[in-house]
């Protein structure tokens, strides 16, 4: 791929829940500052990637599988929502010589990979891109995690991707900072800031080699198993990190009363030319 005289940053997002972006009618503002956090994105890359490369929450295979359809379809991959969110559409294209690359990348770094040529757009990809691009009109593809979760892998999945930031390829880890579906709303107020607190010191905070070290042991956390009962939306964070592993991060978005009392955010890691 065309390399590019500047290094992209990489970000890990919380992305919200189901198909917001078209229940504007239903949630009013909650998701305001969120979607304006993901619609400033565009400007401090300050360019238009050649690709972005989505790490969803939302799809774990044995194997680091990468999306190798030239027109992903959509994965309506939630329940109880409004009839008219199961016919959305996200019509970015795919990206299959990306594919290719990431896939190479990956088995380079002996760990193990796959494409699969029939997976589509999940919520954790459609939802966020729909504020980040919304005319899709950018190439883009997911990559799975890993089953088990373990963070050290995904920080070696991550190391594996960082050549293609200088590749003009955005790469984005999309998940949640608090994911306890059971405790949500007000009642989570203290234990997701506590958690919150802790992330931002541990990926802002520290510097890189302490932060690797704090994210392997995130489970010690103040509140880490209420704010994440099973980690998967957090795993994420860890690729974005992995990929721009000895630059400082950046939180670029936060709120403490999300969805009625949650503490949410958003991190960038290495420098953006618009920020």
């Amino acid at each position: 791929m065309t390399t590019t005289t500047s290094t992209l940053p990489t970000y890990f997002i919380s992305h919200g829940g189901g198909p917001w972006p078209w229940m504007k009618k239903e949630m009013g503002t909650a998701y305001d500052r969120l979607a304006a956090a993901l619609a400033d994105m565009p400007r401090q890359i300050g360019r238009t990637p050649a690709a972005i490369l989505m790490i969803s929450a939302h799809w774990e295979e044995a194997a680091f599988t990468v999306m190798g359809n030239p027109h992903p379809p959509m994965v309506y991959d939630y329940g109880g929502f409004p009839e008219h969110t199961y016919h959305v559409h996200y019509d970015a294209p795919g990206a299959p010589e990306l594919a290719r690359r990431v896939q190479a990348l990956v088995e380079a770094a002996g760990l193990p990979a796959g494409v699969d040529a029939e997976r589509g757009f999940d919520h954790g990809t459609f939802s966020p891109m729909a504020a980040m691009y919304p005319k899709a009109d950018v190439p883009l593809i997911q990559l799975s995690l890993l089953r088990g979760l373990d963070p050290a892998q995904h920080l070696a999945l991550g190391r594996a991707l960082a050549p293609l930031r200088d590749e003009n390829v955005l790469i984005v880890g999309s998940g949640l900072s608090y994911h306890n579906l059971r405790n949500f709303g007000p009642q989570a107020r203290d234990v997701s800031k506590a958690f919150d607190d802790w992330l931002d010191d541990a990926v802002v905070g520290a510097a890189p080699p302490q932060r690797v070290e704090r994210l392997l042991d995130w489970a010690s956390a103040p509140a880490a198993r209420m704010a994440h009962p099973r980690e998967e939306h957090l795993i994420p964070l860890m690729v974005a990190v992995g990929a721009a592993e000895g630059e400082a991060g950046v939180r670029v978005y936060h709120e403490e009363a999300f969805m009625g009392g949650i503490a949410v955010s958003s991190f960038r890691f290495g420098e953006a030319a618009g920020a």
